[in-house]
């Protein structure tokens, strides 16, 4: 099957992210490379909760994050034993 067959969803991007995860278990997100290249710090994290992603579909452990003084979703997704991050587009 080649790529052309694959489910694009311009909601949804895939992320890289460099995370912090103590001894008790706590993952926290420090920043993420977005599609373009740039990397970016998380300011804060103001929550995290079990939730789907509306825009981009899927659910995971939804963190409501700060960066550069803007409100954003980052999702941690698992599949089959695979965890990726990623994040809504802004439309």
């Amino acid at each position: 099957m080649g790529a052309e067959n694959y489910f694009v969803n311009d909601f949804k991007v895939y992320v890289a992210v460099t995370a912090h995860y103590s001894v008790d278990g706590v993952i926290s997100p420090q920043s993420f490379v977005w599609e373009d290249g740039e990397n970016y710090e998380v300011d804060r994290i103001l929550s995290v909760c079990p939730a789907a992603s509306l825009k981009g579909g899927g659910a995971g452990m939804r963190y409501t994050i700060r960066v550069r003084g803007r409100v954003t979703f980052m999702f941690l997704e698992e599949d089959g034993g695979i965890y990726r991050w990623f994040m809504e587009r802004r439309t």
